[in-house]
């Protein structure tokens, strides 16, 4: 799960840099907001994998913020936990009702926590299904001719680029910085640095326009929404 993003959007600063601390050391990627408004827009500009989510906070709880997220399109499918001090069942019930995938009671420990947020990424994971034939915005993308067709057109894009391409369009919306790609694409152990992920996506941009993989800066790509 090296390559998960998690966003994690709680007012107290100390708790933030604790679960930070331990989720970088499994290996997650980790955001901070520190209200509801913000973790929205984190959530929007980033794509996380999955939001850890407190409910107490000012400008916008986090109740209001997971239900504003399930009635957005480009939100409603990414795993949230709610972790909370609010132990009452009527809470939990109401969170869960909300569009929370898990309830956590606070305190618990780093270890259990990062065991339950591991068992919904699972969850997640075993239901995305790996498809061959992809079909975004204007383009098909087809793994087993090595082939993407535009209308009429099509292009035979070089192994690396297809399977980059592929990548980052069967995660569409969600950013993925270089060092993740080449893990991905390149393999754990073939040794190329991180320029090889930017030269590939220049090529690709060249090929097909430079409206579908996005920068952004200083973390890495997305393909469009």
């Amino acid at each position: 799960m090296a390559d998960k993003t998690i966003l994690v959007v709680d007012d107290e600063k100390d708790l933030l840099d604790l679960i930070e601390y331990n989720l970088k050391k499994e290996g997650f990627k980790v955001l901070k907001a520190e209200n509801g408004e913000e973790g929205i827009e984190r959530a929007k500009e980033f794509h996380p994998d999955l939001v850890l989510m407190d409910i107490m906070m000012p400008k916008m709880d986090g109740m209001e913020a997971v239900e504003k997220m399930r009635k957005d399109d480009e939100l409603k499918s990414i795993p949230i936990i709610f972790l909370t001090a609010r132990s009452d069942e009527k809470t939990e019930v109401e969170g869960l009702n909300k569009g929370g995938d898990d309830y956590i009671t606070k305190p618990i420990s780093t270890t259990k926590l990062i065991s339950r947020i591991k068992a919904v990424l699972r969850r997640f994971d075993e239901t995305e299904e790996e498809v061959n034939r992809l079909e975004v915005h204007d383009l098909t993308i087809d793994k087993d001719r090595y082939i993407v067709q535009r209308g009429d057109e099509e292009f035979q894009l070089p192994r690396k680029e297809f399977e980059l391409l592929y990548y980052l369009a069967s995660r569409k919306g969600k950013v993925r910085d270089r060092q993740t790609l080449l893990n991905k694409v390149w393999g754990d152990n073939i040794y190329v640095v991180d320029r090889t992920v930017d030269v590939h996506v220049r090529k690709i941009r060249e090929k097909l326009g430079d409206h579908y993989i996005e920068t952004v800066k200083g973390v890495g790509y997305r393909f469009k929404e």
